[in-house]
């Protein structure tokens, strides 16, 4: 395939990261077919900062308060939270999270990210987990991005549990799903 003209290329490299702001620069090269040095010199020409930055300015974007848990015992950064609604959060694999060997990322640490965010987003003063069914799908390595999404599928003001849905996913591919209960204050914990 034959290199776009400079133009193209930032055009292109512009309405990627509008569709997906969590692309790394390894993957705008393979998806450009450009060189790192090119991405890193088009992003700095179009004052496109790099991943770590553009996820900042996204974490900073107006979003509702938690409200359940201190957000420094969140597991993750929030990137985005509608209490009793949705949200999403972002985790990187680094090597504490990781067995030596394998490399690959110890379950218990996707594991929290989803629990953490799945609590976050209730909008009461107590939530906890009261049951979990998961499934990891794939084992997340170290150096991926886990990019968790919460969905409150009921949100159990009456009853005083909300049901909520959490997928995690590596780039495009999903490597965790999880169903939780959680309480609300308003039942008898």
């Amino acid at each position: 395939m034959e290199r776009l003209p400079k133009r193209q290329r930032h055009q292109q490299l512009s309405k990627l990261l509008e569709e997906n702001p969590f692309l790394t620069d390894r993957e705008l090269t393979r998806l450009l077919k450009v060189s790192i040095q090119t991405i890193r010199l088009d992003r700095l020409e179009l004052a496109i900062p790099e991943l770590r930055e553009r996820l900042k300015l996204m974490a900073e974007r107006s979003y509702d308060p938690v409200r359940s848990l201190p957000l420094h015992e969140v597991i993750g950064d929030i990137l985005d939270l509608q209490l009793d609604k949705s949200g999403i959060s972002l985790f990187e694999i680094s090597s504490e999270h990781v067995f030596s060997r394998s490399g690959i990322a110890r379950g218990h640490h996707v594991f929290a990210q989803a629990n953490s965010l799945a609590v976050a987003v209730i909008n009461d003063e107590i939530a906890l987990t009261a049951s979990a069914d998961i499934r990891f799908i794939r084992p997340a390595r170290l150096g991926e991005k886990c990019i968790a999404k919460a969905y409150v599928r009921s949100s159990g003001a009456q009853k005083g549990k909300a049901k909520v849905e959490v997928f995690t996913y590596v780039g495009e591919e999903m490597v965790f799903q999880g169903n939780f209960i959680i309480y609300r204050s308003a039942s008898e914990i």
